[in-house]
């Protein structure tokens, strides 16, 4: 296959893919529902490439769709997520979740770091194998995946300088865990109220505001200026000559200041893009996806096994003493680990006015998840 015809069958599947993810999400059917249950549909992003490549034998891991994916779109999307937060949203979800919810956060990014040095005094061996062979440089995109999204998790490829190799194990083996992951929450929300009652915990529900509509424009207008700050951003920063990291930092700083600081700015429509072009990324990613390539180091899968478990613990510990709704903890866990679709998904089979709590907290973990995982490549520098 000529890199024209790769390049064009790549652009046919992902966009095939991307209107199956958006389809089958707001598809009515009571079997669909059960379906998206326990397999959520953004993950379909990542599953339907695997399998057509794999089903085919065909090699797409290198066409220029992921460069353009890296020079265009991965930008696009920091600088929508970071202008999709505001900070005055954030005072309908209350101090408690929130604390919460940065345990887990906290506990994704340092535990990696510190199960790495408990390996390595229970067998010199596994020192070797995490810091002298560089199976460390697998952990930073696992921490952007789980608290960042795709997008962190490609940007901490780049900056932790993962082997491509490695990164396509770690790929798999994330998308596996999620997965799972995504199950047992679901299954854990609905067990909440039944612990809320053993430990004592009364989990009040928060009201839900509606934020004021701006009437001093038309919707046309604050679209438009929306995307036209956008638009001048995007080209602004294409034209300056930056590293890696340093367009990074700008367009995120540059996406919180849009967000907070122009009245008219429209939050509901860059979180609409920034969804499309999370799964965007998401479908070009899983042109590399390869189920074949899951050839890791049992110790390696028994360290992110245990930091995951440990994840969760602290986030339950935490509830409890803060005496919140153990809700949170499931809701908290798949903001970091799921995001801006499971995160509501599984709030939902609770209570669905908590629903835009955990967009809230999804949109949080999507801010920060960068930041998180840039503190763990940090941490293993110290090493």
């Amino acid at each position: 296959m000529s890199d024209q015809q790769a390049l064009i069958t790549s652009i046919a599947l992902v966009s095939l893919t991307l209107a199956f993810v958006f389809y089958i999400g707001n598809v009515k059917s009571r079997w669909v529902k059960v379906l998206l249950d326990w397999f959520p549909a953004i993950l379909f992003a990542y599953v339907i490439p695997a399998a057509f490549t794999h089903a085919l034998g065909l090699d797409l891991s290198k066409v220029v769709l992921h460069d353009w994916s890296k020079k265009w779109i991965i930008p696009f999307a920091i600088l929508t997520v970071m202008s999709a937060l505001s900070f005055k949203q954030l005072k309908i979800v209350g101090i408690k979740p929130i604390i919460v919810f940065v345990s887990g956060s906290f506990v994704i990014a340092t535990l990696p770091v510190a199960l790495v040095l408990l390996f390595g005094w229970i067998d010199p061996q596994n020192k070797a194998i995490f810091l002298e062979q560089g199976y460390w440089k697998g952990l930073p995109p696992i921490v952007g995946s789980w608290i960042g999204g795709s997008t962190s998790q490609l940007l901490l490829k780049e900056l932790a300088q993962t082997p491509e190799a490695l990164f396509l194990s770690i790929l798999v083996l994330d998308n596996i865990l999620v997965n799972i992951w995504t199950i047992l929450m679901f299954q854990f929300i609905k067990l909440s109220e039944r612990i809320n009652r053993a430990w004592g915990i009364e989990g009040e529900i928060p009201v839900v505001e509606a934020p004021a509509a701006n009437k001093g424009m038309g919707l046309l207008r604050i679209n438009l200026l929306t995307m036209g700050f956008i638009l001048a951003i995007m080209i602004f920063t294409y034209f300056i000559p930056m590293s890696f990291l340093g367009s990074v930092v700008v367009l995120s700083i540059a996406g919180i200041l849009l967000g907070n600081l122009i009245p008219a700015w429209n939050h509901k429509l860059v979180l609409k893009m920034a969804g499309f072009s999370i799964v965007l990324i998401m479908a070009i990613l899983g042109l590399k996806l390869d189920f074949a390539n899951l050839s890791l180091p049992l110790n390696l899968v028994g360290l992110v096994l245990i930091w995951l478990v440990l994840h969760f613990g602290c986030m339950l510990l935490v509830a409890r003493l803060l005496k919140t709704n153990i809700a949170w903890v499931a809701i908290g866990s798949m903001a970091n680990l799921g995001g801006i679709s499971t995160a509501p998904a599984v709030t939902a089979a609770f209570k669905q006015e908590l629903m835009p709590h955990a967009i809230v907290l999804a949109i949080l973990s999507m801010v920060t998840g960068t930041s998180w995982g840039m503190l763990t490549i940090y941490l293993f520098g110290l090493l």
